[in-house]
């Protein structure tokens, strides 16, 4: 069961909100959000939505990084994206009306903010910045996901971990990549076995 936040997060004053799509509301705007919203702490490893259920709103990632992930025939984690503090994830199925296609959980212990959808569509309707911002994280997700499959389709695996771990090194910025090998294999697109091989590799190259 999720636990609930220690910390409440003042829209006004969160550190990174200047990051994510709802960085161009106004002061009164930024108050209703505000006041509409909900924050709850994730411990490591907690499922926020998994496929195949139906949204109720969007989250946004206020402290932490998640795994965005389908799971394979056989059970295997694809991870597809991993987001950082100041993205909100889940919007696209709540958009649709379609169930989640992929799951999502924690990389790390998390604070997280909660918009149910009627009110999150309420001010889609009359918050022109939002509807701008959220037509262009939609237009940056199709670009990443268009490289996500074009990278699994023609490159090697050796290359995918190059480029995975680039990817990595600008999401955790200035900290440690804290990413387990089956999570980074999982990343990478192959076998924990093989991503083990490849590191040592690359190490004895350096």
């Amino acid at each position: 069961m999720v636990e609930k936040s220690h910390k409440h997060v003042n829209c006004e004053a969160c550190a990174v909100r200047s990051n994510s799509m709802f960085a161009h509301l106004s002061e009164l705007d930024v108050k209703d959000l505000d006041h509409h919203k909900s924050c709850q702490f994730y411990k490591k490893n907690q499922t926020i939505f998994v496929e195949g259920s139906f949204p109720r709103g969007v989250y946004c990632v206020n402290h932490g990084k998640v795994k965005i992930y389908a799971l394979g025939d056989e059970g295997k984690e694809q991870i597809v994206h991993i987001a950082k503090a100041g993205e909100v994830i889940g919007f696209r199925a709540m958009l649709s009306g379609d169930p989640y296609k992929l799951s999502a959980s924690t990389l790390e212990d998390s604070n997280i903010c909660f918009v149910a959808k009627d009110d999150f569509l309420n001010m889609m309707d009359t918050h022109a910045s939002l509807r701008n911002s959220l037509i262009k994280e939609l237009s940056k997700e199709l670009g990443e996901r268009a490289i996500f499959i074009t990278n699994l389709a023609q490159k090697t695996v050796r290359e995918r971990l190059a480029y995975s771990l680039m990817i990595l090194a600008d999401i955790y910025d200035d900290e440690p990549i804290n990413l387990s090998r089956e999570d980074l294999a999982n990343f990478v697109g192959t076998a924990t076995e093989t991503l083990i091989r490849l590191l040592k590799e690359l190490k004895e190259e350096a």
